[in-house]
């Protein structure tokens, strides 16, 4: 061979190995039987010859197992190398340092009003592990769009822990038309991180993940988290992943990696973890190793050992767990030495301590204040519930959950014999949550049919909190312990109590949530701020234990159902068991229905159907005013004047009311539906924040319902009542016709509303307003009240009228014509009465005309006077002849004399 054909082919050679680096191979799109062709495509635009000739390809159902990945130059499957991963046919992202390729993340305004809202900057967030959504009121989504070549699944892992945010995840097809079979809605995540599992179908999928704020108060809602994204169906993939930061595979063909334990790393793409440094630390699954700092006070915390058989505990301190701290840098504290023997706590009422010193329940039937366990006398019953006053041990049925962003999980919460306190932790927005479950409640059968001031029990307990920084106690209630927050307490807050009434059997599950502070915080500058729990007393649980014995109804001792209170009506005289009646008009106090006081009267114009004050609609002021407020009496819905967020999203305040009525009327109904479960709650008065909105397929987001009145307490025309003012100076008196007041109470106490919240509702007559629904708020209070506790209405209504009487009618005589005469009837104007009694129909007479009775006069007048001229003229004459008689006699005397 001749140095020409050698240098030739040298250059064949190079050309070829250049040309391989220069094209990938990929697959074209699968015809109607499956098949495809495996093309080389050039890396770059000017590399166009010497390609290879396309071969036919692997058919398009092929896959390769988990830890596996095709090579497109042999079409076959091939093992990941230790330090890679493969999910055979799909995808997983676990890195949230940027954006992956094919996310889109945008936020857009939920807004239709004229207010513009800038929201561009309302998307999600990647934090490392995870990726964080919006918390404002904005709609951010993020969305994946995939291809997949055969039916397959998406799964993630998902932290959902506020009810004010929207949450939804839902796929589309290439048509925009949704796939989803099930529902749409996130719930409620009911511990740390929850998981979500949805099958796909072949071909082109877009995955949506959306999420609305709707938190109306100061709070900020918490956001949403995603992590751990994978889906698969994808066919094949043609590499393999390197493990993250933190995590490692050891052998070949992993389908996972696997997270560093505890004080250890790992680097991108590692088959090991490395030991940290001896003074260096870190947490599961990280990627670098932190300097430990010297260890404060604040590092450790002190609990108790149960109780031995001598009764003594001891006292314990503990590093938090894992232990980040040194102790033997230069200003180091040392951890205090353990085991000071103290005596035990009593145990809780309604325990007694066994032969182990372990604290066991009493049997049913007994009670006990701690000590030992006596059985209840006869013709008495115990008093079911729970009370938490010593803590040497976390009772049964409470736990104790850790959420932490950082991945460290700590004690949280930590016995300390006379409370349960909030230990501390590395990162100050650690959030720590306590839950208190119980199986539900039973109430006493005289009760049972109370719907209006049912109470099915009480929680109430005592708690301080102490903070340096922004700290928030939370007080939850619900089925779960991500459920609605009750009540809130922002900072330093002294020794206090509080209660909760309960009135549904579906609230089963207790809060209290602990937070150092609100905003994201890998520091522990705040570990000294702590919550303090002294007491938990909860009543009517059923399968708890007796503190107390009651007594029961004499009817009732020795029939086969047990124990019953009086029955509806009747209260018990003092440790007696007798049933007395109760004086007309009054019912029986829910939460003691034992002496005469627990009878309660029942308010002006209210009338008592033993368990119940109603009012039925018709009301009676003096002898003069009748109402009939019927048409008013059923449930009517009105809104505020809207108002707007500093992002300038519009939200009403919903007001739903049920006037009046019988024990069986419809109660007014506030509804929350941001989450699944879809909170209502009932009454006379409740309230709803509802804000406009195409989210979820619905007009409005209702949320943070409350009631304003629970019960009526009376109906007057009295401005003030039972400690109510109705605020007349904000609603003017317009005529003299009295307004009528209904008064109203809610039982259910806040921070801000130590005595519940109450209501008046002035009615208003007003004959021009023929709607049902017009209400208006006082004008310098736009939100219905002026301290958040006491709200007030003007109802203007044409039914707001009394009834219409006889003194409201006026009787007009017409003139008699011809001999007719007619009697028509009209209302008084102006007119101030509605219903009641009708106009009389036009009464028609006869009559006769003035003319007839002047002719009648004047004939009976010539006549008379005819009369009286014919008599004058006979008496005249006659007195004339007499006259004249007596005049000749005379004469003739005289003569004779002469």
């Amino acid at each position: 061979m001749n140095e020409t054909e050698t240098l030739f082919n040298a250059v064949v050679v190079v050309c070829f190995i250049i040309l391989q680096s220069d094209y990938h191979f990929e697959y074209t799109d699968c015809d109607v039987l499956g098949s495809r062709w495996r093309v080389a495509i050039p890396n770059k635009p000017e590399t166009c010859t010497g390609l290879p000739d396309p071969v036919k390809g692997t058919h398009c159902t092929f896959s390769c197992n988990d830890g596996e990945f095709l090579d497109m130059r042999t079409q076959e499957c091939q093992k990941c190398v230790a330090g890679t991963y493969s999910l055979g046919t799909g995808v997983a992202f676990d890195e949230w340092d940027t954006l992956p390729t094919g996310f889109i993340s945008h936020g857009i305004s939920i807004n239709s009003g004229y207010t513009q809202t800038n929201c561009s900057n309302s998307t999600w967030i990647p934090k490392g592990d995870y990726i964080a959504s919006n918390t404002d009121e904005c709609t951010s989504t993020l969305s994946y769009a995939v291809s997949l070549k055969k039916p397959g699944s998406v799964s993630f892992q998902y932290f959902y822990p506020d009810n004010h945010m929207f949450f939804e995840f839902y796929v589309q097809n290439d048509q925009c038309q949704s796939t989803e079979s099930q529902s749409r809605w996130m719930k409620i995540s009911e511990s740390d991180w929850d998981y979500h599992y949805v099958q796909l179908s072949s071909g082109n999928n877009v995955l949506y993940w959306r999420t609305t704020g709707f938190s109306l108060a100061a709070n900020t809602a918490k956001p949403v988290l995603l992590k751990n994204i994978a889906i698969s169906g994808v066919s094949y993939t043609s590499e393999c992943f390197h493990c993250k930061p933190g995590t490692y595979s050891d052998k070949p063909g992993a389908a996972r990696c696997i997270p560093c334990s505890a004080n250890s790393y790992s680097n991108k793409g590692a088959t090991a973890c490395q030991p940290c440094e001896a003074d260096k630390y870190s947490g599961i699954g990280s990627g670098t190793c932190l300097q430990r700092l010297p260890c404060k006070t604040t590092d450790y915390f002190y609990t108790h050992t149960p109780c031995d058989s001598s009764g003594q505990t001891q006292l314990m301190y503990k590093w938090i767990e894992p232990k980040i701290c040194s102790e033997t840098v230069e200003g180091a504290v040392q951890l205090p030495a353990s085991g000071e023997m103290m005596a035990c706590p009593p145990c809780n009422p309604g325990f007694f301590s066994s032969n182990t010193s372990t604290c066991e329940p009493c049997p049913h039937g007994f009670y006990s204040n701690g000590t030992e366990c006596s059985e209840c006398p006869a013709g008495t019953e115990p008093v079911m519930g729970f009370e938490y006053k010593w803590w040497n041990k976390m009772p049964s049925n409470m736990r104790k959950l850790f959420v932490s962003y950082g991945g460290f999980v700590v004690t949280g919460w930590e016995v300390a014999g006379e409370y349960i306190y909030t230990t501390p932790s590395n990162q100050d927005s650690d959030y720590m949550m306590l839950t208190l479950t119980v199986p539900g409640y039973s109430l006493p059968h005289s009760l049972s049919e109370d719907n209006g001031r049912v109470q099915l029990s009480r929680i109430t307990f005592v708690f301080e909190t102490k903070c340096t920084a922004d700290c928030k106690l939370y007080f939850l209630a619900g089925q779960n312990e991500w459920s609605n927050i009750v009540e809130s307490w922002s900072g330093t807050m002294g020794k206090q109590s509080y209660s909760y009434l309960i009135k549904s059997n579906n609230t089963i599950s207790f809060t209290w949530g602990f937070q150092r502070t609100g905003i994201f915080s890998t520091k522990n500058e705040y570990s000294s701020d702590y919550a303090k729990i002294y007491s938990v007393h909860l009543t009517n649980v059923i399968g708890g234990v007796a503190s107390e014995c009651r007594q029961c109804a004499l009817a009732a001792v020795d029939s086969d159902s047990g124990c019953v209170p009086c029955p509806p009506g009747h209260y018990m005289l003092n440790g007696t068991g007798v049933c007395k009646s109760c004086p007309s008009n009054t019912i029986i106090r829910p939460e003691q229905p034992i002496g005469k006081q627990a009878c309660i009267p029942c308010g002006p114009n209210t009338y008592s159907n033993e368990t119940l004050c109603f009012n039925d609609s018709l009301h009676h002021e003096g002898e003069m005013l009748n109402y009939d407020f019927s048409p008013l009496a059923n449930v009517t819905g009105f809104q505020s004047s809207p108002r707007f967020t500093s992002k300038g999203l519009q939200y009403f305040h919903h007001f739903s009311v049920a006037l009046c009525g019988t024990e069986n009327r419809a109660l007014a109904s506030c509804l929350e539906n941001v989450t699944e479960s879809k909170r209502d709650v009932k009454g006379y008065i409740c309230q709803a924040t509802v804000v406009p909105s195409e989210v979820r397929g619905q007009s409005v987001v209702s949320s943070q319902p409350f009631s304003i009145g629970e019960s009526l307490i009376g109906v007057t025309t009295d401005f003030k009542f039972d400690d109510i003012s109705s605020l007349d100076g904000n609603f003017p008196v317009e005529s003299e016709l009295p307004d009528v007041i209904f008064y109203y109470r809610s039982r259910e106490t806040t921070q801000a509303c130590k005595n519940g919240r109450s209501a008046s509702i002035r009615l208003r007559c007003d004959p021009t307003v023929t709607l049902k629904n017009h209400v208006s708020l006082p004008s310098n209070c736009s939100e219905g009240t002026c301290d958040g506790c006491s709200f007030h209405f003007l109802w203007r209504s044409q039914y707001a009228c009394p009834l219409c009487s006889e003194r409201n009618i006026k009787e007009i005589v017409s003139a008699c014509i011809q001999g007719i005469q007619r009697t028509t009837y009209v209302w008084q104007q102006p007119l101030r009465c509605t219903g009641g009694v009708s106009l009389p129909p036009q009464k028609i007479s006869a009559c006769v005309t003035l003319d007839f009775w002047l002719k009648c006069g004047v004939s009976i007048g010539t006549v008379a006077a005819i009369l009286l001229i014919t008599i004058s003229c006979y008496f005249w004459k006659r007195t004339r002849k007499t006259t004249s008689c007596c005049h000749t006699g005379v004469y003739e005397s005289v003569l004779l004399s002469l």
